[in-house]
């Protein structure tokens, strides 16, 4: 079994970026609601507060990126209880920073923490297959 060996230093990064705040995990940016007869399921107020500020404070780019991606991000929540989750963040990135969260073909999720200062660093360059 192979894996690629990441050195963020010798990466030429397309956009580099930090959002304050903390996001919510994916077990908790759901609730279900009852609409009528018809049950769904929409995002909590914690992660449609957290994509607010997300769109708020996040880059756009002239052009989002259409290529495949490599993602770098450190969260650094306020406390040690929650799980490392990224898919709000990457979600949240389409469409601003590239086309389609499908592009990220590659991720380098850290868990931090910072109790004064949460928040996200985010780094993304092109995927060079080669390497």
């Amino acid at each position: 079994m192979a894996i690629r060996k990441f050195d963020p230093d010798t990466i030429d990064w397309l956009t580099e970026f930090s959002v304050l705040g903390e996001p919510a995990s994916k077990a908790n940016q759901r609730r279900i609601v009852k609409h009528g007869n018809k049950i769904r399921s929409i995002k909590s107020a914690k992660a449609l507060n957290y994509v607010s500020a997300f769109a708020y404070q996040c880059p756009k780019l002239v052009r989002p990126l259409d290529q495949d991606l490599v993602v770098a991000i450190e969260v650094f929540y306020a406390s040690r209880r929650p799980d490392l989750d990224e898919s709000l963040i990457l979600d949240a990135m389409q469409g601003p920073i590239y086309v389609n969260d499908r592009q990220v073909k590659e991720r380098h999720i850290y868990w931090a923490l910072d109790k004064e200062n949460p928040r996200i660093d985010v780094k993304v360059a092109a995927m060079n297959l080669s390497a």
